[in-house]
């Protein structure tokens, strides 16, 4: 008999669905205050995670690989195209009364649980070594923040479980070739990107600001070229 092996994408998956079937039986029964409040002190929250994974980055990288990331992904619509998915996800699976909410919680949980570097650390080490340490990690992070977010943003959270698994499980399918690409000093600069698009998420659940963080993406991209072309 084969073994089946459960990957680290799919635990992760897993646990934010856990956390958002439990988030979405508590929606409803918070009142809207309390509910107002606890999204915003959640918010304030990762804004502290956003701020300590950027402090570690090169300054100029930072700089070069935000403005031209957003410059791209400007051009490219990456957050028209998510909140897009994310109505029409919304037109087919939510249920009555969630309309409001259901894009921004897939669109909002998507890049929080994906731009970390846990993620990509975590996926690499389940691929190549099948040691689960880091995702199981994220895994009760992640489930801790969908309780929060599924019961104040809804539906929508519960469906970034599905992006998860594609982002994580296909680092995780080429974490061979991978592996001498995300060098730790190329972690190191990629989780300083990912810091700030967090603080923009943490923005924007805080104040309630209208920050684009899908049109950030590129950054990665560019800081990986500016890492292997100037600093390595």
């Amino acid at each position: 008999m084969i073994p089946i092996r459960i990957t680290g994408a799919v635990i992760n998956a897993f646990a934010i669905l856990i956390g958002s079937g439990i988030g979405l039986l508590l929606m409803g029964r918070i009142s809207d205050r309390f509910a107002k409040n606890i999204h915003r002190a959640l918010g304030l929250c990762v804004c502290i995670i956003g701020i300590s994974g950027a402090l570690g980055g090169d300054v100029m990288l930072l700089v070069v690989a935000m403005a031209l990331g957003t410059l791209f992904g400007e051009l490219l619509r990456i957050d028209d195209g998510l909140n897009r998915l994310g109505k029409w996800a919304q037109t087919k699976l939510s249920r009555e009364g969630e309309q409001s909410t259901f894009a921004e919680g897939f669109v909002t949980a998507t890049l929080l649980f994906c731009v970390g570097a846990m993620a990509v650390v975590g996926s690499i080490d389940s691929g190549l070594r099948d040691d689960q340490n880091v995702i199981l990690t994220k895994s009760m992070i992640d489930g801790a923040a969908s309780i929060i977010l599924a019961s104040t943003l809804g539906f929508g959270v519960l469906f970034s479980a599905f992006m998860v698994l594609l982002y994580q499980g296909g680092i995780e399918f080429f974490a061979g070739f991978l592996q001498n690409v995300f060098t730790d000093g190329l972690i190191m600069q990629i989780a300083a990107i990912g810091g700030v698009m967090i603080f923009g998420i943490g923005l924007n659940m805080t104040l309630d600001t209208k920050i684009k963080v899908a049109n950030f993406l590129p950054g990665f991209l560019v800081a990986v070229g500016y890492y292997f072309l100037i600093l390595r």
